[in-house]
Order: C-alpha cells, then structure tokens, then sequence
C-alpha cells in the first residue's frame, strides 16, 4: 500500500518560512519522482515543485527564488522536503505531497503522479 505522510505545515506571518517534510516507506520510492502540489480555495490544484529520481528539479514560477525542494533517499524511506521562505499570503494552500512513477531519472511526462498524501495546512498571514 503506498502511504505518503507529510508534516510541517502550520501559521506563519508574510515573510516568513517553513519546511514540509514528506516521508514515503519503501524502496521502490527511490526510482519515483516526488514532488509537492497546492490547492488554494476555489482554485485548482498546481504544482509547485518536482524533483527527479536523478535529482532534476522543475518550480513553478510563482515560487522560483523562494521554495526549494530535496530528497533524501534512505534504504526504507524517501524523504522529500520543501523549504519555503519569503512566504506570502498567496501562498495559502493545501499542500498536497506526489509521488509519481511515470519519470524517467530526470524527466517526467506532464500532469501529477498517482500517488498522494493527505495535504497539510499551510497559512501565511499577520
């Protein structure tokens, strides 16, 4: 069964930061592309990062300069992070943790994976 656990999400004031963190048990996540989308109210959901098996990454221009997404490939465990900093109140969403094992190690065909978390929280106001 895949199983996506994302943490980190949370309060903060405009300016701020915050680091997601999304954990995904099995080895077979380490050939998947894992990447972090968001759903504002009334919006649709969109990507806002993407990083590669091979360590190829691809950002929404929303957010060029500001998040920056990683991964850790542990034996059991893909870990996938998103440092968020320079945060506005635009960036108030759901965020939604994809895994996606279409990809090649660096390239992934469009639209998301089939595998997702169950969202987080994030909230950037005064």
């Amino acid at each position: 069964q895949v199983r996506l656990v994302e943490s980190g999400g949370g309060l903060v004031q405009p300016g701020g930061s915050l680091r997601l963190s999304c954990a995904a048990s099995g080895s077979v996540f380490r050939r998947y592309a894992m990447g972090w989308y968001r759903q504002a109210p009334g919006k649709q959901r969109e990507l806002v990062t993407r990083i590669t098996s091979g360590g190829n990454t691809r950002l929404a221009d929303s957010v060029k300069g500001r998040f920056t997404i990683s991964r850790d490939n542990a034996e059991n465990t893909v870990t996938v992070y998103l440092q968020m900093n320079s945060l506005k109140p635009e960036d108030t969403a759901v965020y939604y943790c994809n895994a996606d094992n279409r990809c090649s190690d660096y390239m992934c065909p469009s639209g998301p994976g089939a595998y997702w978390g169950q969202g987080t929280q994030v909230t950037v106001s005064s």
